[in-house]
């Protein structure tokens, strides 16, 4: 690796860390390089930009988007939290144990944990407040269980991996899904010891009659034939990844404003303006990389990058710890979703090398920098919590330490034992 990269690589990461915008961090870093390098000029660096963002599969990022979208401003939120209250409410720490079920149910519809924690932030923490909850535990609440979503299918981070390594979309989803319901079990153990020591109780002593379940399943029926719709269509194969997303836009936009009556067409408007903001958003760093991504082509990174993990060790195992050891630090210091851009053909060809299912690594990635978004300094979804909930930082940490450690565990599982990660899409896809 040249010494231009290596500055280049070091201003950006403190262009990060200053609060300087991912997307004008990457963008700056790699105008350095494309200026000051004898062999390239900005005119490629333009291109490589264009190039990556002219892909017809990235169309599935904006339809997802808006289906979340839709999803969450249908008024299909206080629905399912209806359901899952009806399901987990007597249980020891009832609205805890509402909280992560809601996120397993939405999860399944939005695909980012941003999303789900703002509206779990919103919708249950007031609720947890009401009911004897600490405002540190509430809010942590709807922070971890959020880091479901991205590893469920329609999860944006799988797309986006399985793009720019060229690795199937829909295997990636499959493999996501006993991971999501592993993380969904230890939350909520966690929640039931800890509701345990503090005395949270449940919202009713008993399981509430079957009519009342059925009666909630009802309501928010049509919002929970989404998944439904697709894991059939990825497993017939009627759709490709693109008209999948399409077709959950089209559903969630029918079932909102025709079945729900939660979304008129004044409504619709609002909804493509916050697709389109935050698609615009998630493209522009996936083009802004593609141009620092060429440069790792031209430094030959990833060959690099081998030969130092080979001189560690040649077990697949031992390889699989140091890539999570070194994102979960990482995680700590640069945006996730940049870290999954710049460094998703790296990882592909490291598994590869190594003899790693790409579909494995792919999942035991985005639940590794998903579960960074906790983490200061620059957690996503910690700011976004605190920001709504108000509360502090400091407690906020502490309150999440046992969660986090519930959350490794689950990592590790999935790296140890690949099984969790591929035995559905080998399954499916055989």
């Amino acid at each position: 690796m040249s010494l231009l990269l290596t500055l280049d690589l070091i201003g950006m990461v403190a262009l990060m860390i200053l609060g300087v915008p991912v997307t004008f961090a990457i963008l700056g870093a790699a105008l350095v390089y494309y200026t000051l390098h004898p062999d390239t000029s900005t005119l490629v660096m333009m291109q490589q930009v264009q190039t990556a963002l002219r892909s017809f599969p990235l169309l599935a990022i904006p339809f997802f988007i808006l289906a979340g979208t839709t999803m969450a401003r249908g008024g299909i939120a206080e629905r399912i939290v209806s359901f899952a209250d009806a399901l987990v409410g007597h249980w020891r720490g009832g609205l805890a144990q509402v909280g992560v079920l809601n996120s397993l149910i939405m999860g399944s519809m939005t695909g980012s944990a941003i999303a789900d924690a703002a509206v779990d932030s919103k919708v249950l923490v007031p609720e947890m407040r009401k009911h004897g909850y600490s405002l540190s535990f509430a809010s942590v609440i709807s922070a971890a269980s959020s880091i479901i979503a991205p590893v469920l299918p329609p999860s944006t981070s799988m797309i986006i991996f399985g793009l720019l390594g060229s690795v199937s979309v829909a295997k990636l989803f499959m493999g996501g899904v006993i991971p999501a319901l592993m993380i969904a079990v230890v939350l909520m153990g966690t929640v039931a010891v800890i509701s345990r020591v503090r005395g949270y109780a449940p919202v009713r002593a008993q399981r509430p009659p079957a009519s009342k379940i059925i009666e909630s399943f009802k309501q928010c029926f049509w919002a929970l034939m989404m998944p439904v719709l697709l894991l059939l269509g990825l497993r017939a194969g009627i759709f490709t990844i693109t008209e999948l997303a399409a077709m959950a836009a089209l559903y969630t936009l029918i079932v909102s404003g025709l079945i729900y009556r939660t979304v008129s067409l004044r409504d619709v408007g609002v909804l493509f303006k916050e697709t389109a903001r935050t698609t615009s958003a998630v493209l522009i760093i996936i083009g802004a990389s593609a141009s620092f991504s060429y440069i790792f082509a031209i430094e030959q990174v990833p060959v690099h990058v081998i030969e130092l993990l080979s001189s560690i060790s040649s077990n697949s195992i031992v390889i699989m710890l140091c890539i999570n050891v070194a994102l979960l630090l990482m995680g700590m210091i640069v945006e996730g979703a940049a870290i999954m851009i710049l460094a998703a053909p790296i990882l592909v060809g490291i598994a590869n090398h190594f003899g790693i299912d790409p579909v494995h690594m792919g999942v035991m990635v985005v639940v590794n920098l998903t579960i960074g978004t906790l983490t200061p300094p620059v957690g996503a979804v910690l700011y976004t919590v605190c920001a709504i909930t108000g509360c502090r930082t400091g407690d906020f940490i502490r309150e999440l330490l046992p969660f986090l450690g519930a959350l490794l565990v689950v990592l590790l599982a999935i790296t140890f034992y690949s099984p969790l990660v591929l035995a559905l899409p080998n399954w499916m896809y055989q």
